[in-house]
């Protein structure tokens, strides 16, 4: 048996452990290395109500907030790199319209860069989805409204500023993009793991976005991206042999921009959803779905733990914050 297989015999326990306490439904642990080696395994069930549908190994996931390091900010990352944008200039730069009726609002001072790393005044969340279900009038709206500005926390609206530019610049919304190889915006009902018993949408959502906001809006920077773990592990694979983006990129990726985040990313911090023993070469995200992907430049190996404890609700204590960390402890146990 390789060391990368012993290795993940250990930090599957835990995602066993918690199916058979019904803290989870299911899940899927994937780890791989800068070699390509990897080890896939799932447990437990995609669904279980209304029917009852077993997790495999290939299960879609709605990846949530991995939209935003998998999907929004390599493109961000990207453009400035190719000249397209300036990572330290305003967001009005590409969103002219922004807060356009108040030429000294705080809002059309903020740039892409604080967006990346979550450094805004914009609140953490906001029932946008509440206004409507007209996706340009929702757009318009964001754009206009008046922001209460609060102290910098992590916020979804940074990464919807970062998606209106995106489609902005290309001249496509977000579901018209290419969401990139192993990616879709949408799955196979069938094929995918169940979220939520939707309230709003009155039906167990799966195989279509979780996230409210991203549904009303039609696509979204900041979630939206559904994945298996096989095309999640590729995705990593490409940062840490660098085939996936370019040198410039990735070290940007890699570089903090405060004590928690990166150019996008998370950072180890005492109590991240990584664990203790990564490495400070490491980079990370969550999903509110209950998916992740971390990935450690030290020592050339990523793993992602993809679950539906939001099937069929979110109001239950399904554990995930503690699930991660000892995955991610075991997974680095011994290093």
């Amino acid at each position: 048996m390789s060391t990368l297989a012993q290795l993940f015999d250990r930090a599957f326990q835990p995602l066993a452990a918690a199916v058979v306490a019904r803290r989870i439904p299911g899940g899927v642990l994937g780890i791989v290395d800068r070699n390509g080696e990897r080890v896939v395994r799932s447990v437990g069930s995609a669904q279980l109500v209304p029917k009852l549908r077993p997790m495999h190994d290939q299960t879609w996931f709605d990846l949530a907030s991995l939209t935003k390091v998998i999907f929004t900010t390599p493109r961000i990352l990207a453009l400035a790199e190719d000249d397209a944008i300036d990572l330290d200039a305003p967001l009005i730069s590409a969103l002219p319209d922004l807060r356009q009726y108040d030429a000294e609002a705080w809002e059309r001072k903020v740039t892409f860069l604080q967006c990346l790393g979550h450094q805004t005044p914009f609140p953490a969340v906001e029932p946008i989805y509440t206004y409507g279900r007209d996706p340009e009038l929702l757009r318009a709206f964001i754009l206009q409204r008046e922001w209460r500005a609060r102290d910098p926390v992590y916020s979804d609206i940074n990464f919807i500023l970062l998606g209106f530019a995106l489609e902005r610049l290309s001249g496509k919304t977000i579901w018209n993009m290419d969401p990139g190889p192993g990616f879709a915006f949408s799955a196979e009902p069938d094929a995918s793991a169940a979220t939520e018993d939707c309230t709003w949408r009155h039906r167990v959502l799966s195989g279509e976005v979780h996230d409210d906001n991203c549904s009303a809006l039609q696509g979204a920077g900041h979630a939206g991206l559904f994945g298996t773990a096989a095309s999640v592990l590729d995705f990593a694979q490409g940062l840490l042999d660098g085939t996936g983006a370019s040198e410039h990129s990735i070290a940007l990726m890699r570089t903090p921009l405060s004590a928690t985040r990166t150019h996008g990313w998370e950072r180890p911090y005492e109590g991240w959803s990584g664990g203790a023993l990564c490495s400070p070469g490491t980079i990370g995200h969550t999903g509110f779905t209950g998916t992740g992907l971390w990935i450690d430049f030290d020592r050339g190996k990523a793993w992602t733990l993809l679950t539906n404890r939001i099937h069929p609700t979110r109001h239950f204590d399904s554990g995930i914050a503690a699930l991660r960390q000892a995955v991610g402890d075991l997974v680095n146990e011994d290093c």
